[in-house]
């Protein structure tokens, strides 16, 4: 017998077979079109683009004829060469909660389901923070995308409810609807380079299965995801926002400002990128912190999940440059070459044309976005008496 009424979940679930249509007629019609179809379809006549789209009756239509599209055009547009491991290790049967760092507002996610894809599995359903619905047309291409609702803010109260909810869906989307679910370690992208999991995520995981705290997880089939960038998106909107947190101790975003890292994020040159499935948290790897308390429990699958997904992340001669750069010094010199190197300083120079009262504090910022995943590195190895 069900524990979850489907309808109960209205107010955050993804589109219905059944809403495609209505939804892709708004599509169309919205003043984006053009420049959604420009970039998606190049060189064909929207004419065209506007029937086929809307002939869709299903979310697999749409994932199939313009999400695929979308990916193909950013690998080829932005990623010099897209790598990925450990699908192979993944059962079609079943339905995974990939749990990833997050680097970039829609690729990280995006990139997943296309791998799934051409690796014959299904889609996941996709968290999408309420911050970024800021208009119908993201809300219609999100939705149609299998992405739902993730509030975030409030009172202590209204948290606890949406955490609670958005609990209950991930469990039903998982062991009842029979989809898998992609979710980032943490509520926003990773900005300084460190990749740590939000122990509140785990938290909120188990709320809905409060009487057995491995069960709770468990069943969940857990699979860690390391997504490495070469160039990291949107490094200097990052290291910005950084920088004015850190000199007035607070950051106020701009109007319309994550749709511009979205779409900065689409088209800025990524350089190599990397999908590294991690091993799956297995209930013998849970029962290892059966004994702790709640807390120290979530505390711990959280640094497990960062561990894996440490381990895997590639590092790339940017990685090892910025944390030269930035300790003067040429401990990894023998991972870039010399024209590696320039490059990166050339790059480097762009945070010059921004007239601000410290840019030394502002490069350090950015070496570290860098610099920072090269200690997490050593960190782990150094736990398992291994050097790099």
């Amino acid at each position: 017998m069900s524990k979850y009424n489907p309808s109960q979940f209205d107010d955050i679930r993804p589109y219905y077979d059944s809403e495609i249509p209505a939804a892709m007629k708004r599509i169309v019609d919205s003043d984006f079109f053009g420049l959604l179809c420009t970039y998606v379809y190049p060189g064909h006549n929207p004419e065209d683009v506007r029937q086929m789209m809307c002939s869709f009756k299903t979310i697999r239509d749409f994932q199939l004829e313009v999400m695929r599209c979308v990916n193909e055009q950013v690998i080829a547009r932005s990623i010099t060469d897209f790598t990925y491991s450990g699908v192979e290790q993944l059962d079609p049967k079943k339905k995974y909660l990939f749990i990833s760092n997050h680097r970039d507002i829609m690729l990280d996610a995006c990139l997943l389901q296309y791998i799934l894809y051409k690796n014959g599995h299904e889609t996941t359903e996709i968290t999408f923070g309420a911050n970024l619905m800021s208009s119908p047309l993201v809300i219609d291409i999100g939705k149609a995308n299998k992405m739902f609702r993730v509030e975030r803010g409030g009172n202590m109260k209204d948290f606890y409810q949406s955490s609670k909810h958005l609990s209950d869906y991930i469990r039903y989307v998982l062991t009842e609807k029979g989809q898998g679910l992609w979710i980032a370690q943490r509520n926003g992208r990773t900005k300084d380079g460190y990749d740590q999991t939000d122990q509140g995520i785990i938290k909120m995981l188990s709320m809905s299965e409060p009487t057995d705290k491995i069960k709770a997880l468990s069943e969940l089939n857990i699979v860690p995801v390391s997504v490495s960038y070469e160039w990291e998106s949107c490094d200097i909107l990052k290291a910005l926002e950084l920088y004015e947190r850190k000199r007035v101790g607070r950051y106020i975003k701009k109007p319309g400002e994550d749709l511009t890292s979205i779409l900065t994020g689409i088209a800025q040159p990524k350089g190599r990128v990397n999908i590294t499935f991690c091993p799956q948290l297995t209930e013998a790897d849970l029962r290892q912190f059966e004994n702790s308390t709640n807390n120290e429990y979530h505390r711990q699958v959280a640094q497990l999940i960062d561990e894996r997904i440490i381990d895997a992340y590639q590092l790339t001669p940017n990685n090892y440059i910025a944390h030269d750069l930035r300790y003067g010094q040429q401990r990894y010199c023998d991972y870039y070459s010399d024209e590696e190197y320039s490059a990166f300083e050339t790059y480097l120079e762009r945070l010059n044309t921004f007239d601000i009262p410290e840019p030394d504090v502002l490069r350090d910022i950015y070496l570290g976005i860098y610099a920072n995943p090269v200690d997490s590195k050593r960190a782990l190895l150094k736990g398992k008496n291994e050097k790099m």
